[in-house]
């Protein structure tokens, strides 16, 4: 695999979509398989790109950055391609082309299931079970499924959603696979918006009642976002974490210290990033990645 994204590897994916549909399980059956979960740092370093699916194409001040297909690949082969990088974590229609392109060979692959929940809508919160289902992720040959757990204390579609995560935690148990919840406590502002709280308690709370859901929480990892008193949150729970990287930030040389930072504990199990790495604010993917990985090894 070329770690840059061309025109001719655009019309490749197509033709084979459009002539030789079946080829992509092929390829998926043939994938060459990652080693574990321990990832190549002994942390593991997953690069994530779900958010198109839900209508978020935003990165840093330009709103359709994910928007552009050619270039979205290009970044993400480039990430994945980095030293330290160990897998990709998405929607059936990025993980299909990363196979054509060949870029998840070895790679850890985690499978995006719940969509449902569109930016900006009425039904956010109500955030149905969309994308894949755990039974087809055991078929391709997956590592496990990632599911978004919003809990709005003034939205009764939360406990939908609620009920949706705890039986999907379940079947990717039974399939023995990797469940990633990635929970917060979520609010609409002024404008109707969906925003997350980020304080302590609201972080602790959405993480306590993630780790309680389904009939088993053995192979349950939490995916948290980095906040100033990581050291409660990483204390609410023994599941391990994995840190979310969160949006571009204007100052990233001040996010990398926070993540530098939360890292530093033992029961952080690795990173789960994607705007922040794809589309930095120096506009090298390399150098983000780079960095990020060498703070995993510290």
């Amino acid at each position: 695999m070329s770690a840059t994204v061309t025109s001719d590897d655009i019309r490749k994916i197509v033709d084979l979509r459009a002539a030789h549909p079946d080829r992509v399980a092929e390829l998926a059956a043939s994938r060459r398989q990652p080693s574990g979960l321990a990832g190549q740092t002994g942390r593991l370093m997953l690069i994530a790109t779900d958010h198109p699916a839900r209508g978020a194409l935003r990165a840093g001040g330009n709103a359709l950055a994910m928007g552009n297909r050619t270039e979205l690949l290009d970044r993400i082969c480039r990430a994945l391609d980095r030293p330290g990088v160990d897998g990709f974590l998405g929607t059936a229609d990025l993980i299909e082309d990363l196979l054509i392109l060949g870029a998840l060979e070895g790679k850890v692959v985690i499978a995006s299931m719940n969509r449902g929940g569109l930016a900006g809508t009425s039904f956010e919160i109500d955030d149905r079970f969309t994308a894949y289902q755990a039974p087809e992720i055991a078929a391709a040959g997956y590592q496990g499924g990632k599911m978004l757990f919003r809990i709005d204390p003034r939205d009764p579609a939360t406990v939908s959603t609620m009920q949706a995560c705890a039986r999907a935690v379940d079947a990717l148990a039974q399939e023995k696979l990797m469940a990633m919840v990635e929970p917060f406590i979520s609010y609409r502002d002024e404008n109707g918006r969906i925003r997350n709280d980020l304080s302590t308690e609201a972080v602790v709370r959405s993480a306590t009642v993630a780790a309680g859901l389904a009939s088993t929480s053995a192979r349950t990892w939490l995916k948290l976002p980095v906040i100033d008193d990581m050291e409660a949150v990483l204390g609410s729970t023994t599941l391990p974490v994995l840190l979310l990287g969160g949006e571009v930030a204007a100052d990233q040389e001040a996010q990398f210290a926070a993540w530098s930072k939360a890292l530093s504990s033992p029961m952080v199990k690795g990173m789960v990033v994607g705007r922040s790495l794809l589309f930095p604010p120096n506009g090298s993917v390399e150098a983000a990645v780079d960095t990020t990985v060498e703070m995993m090894t510290r």
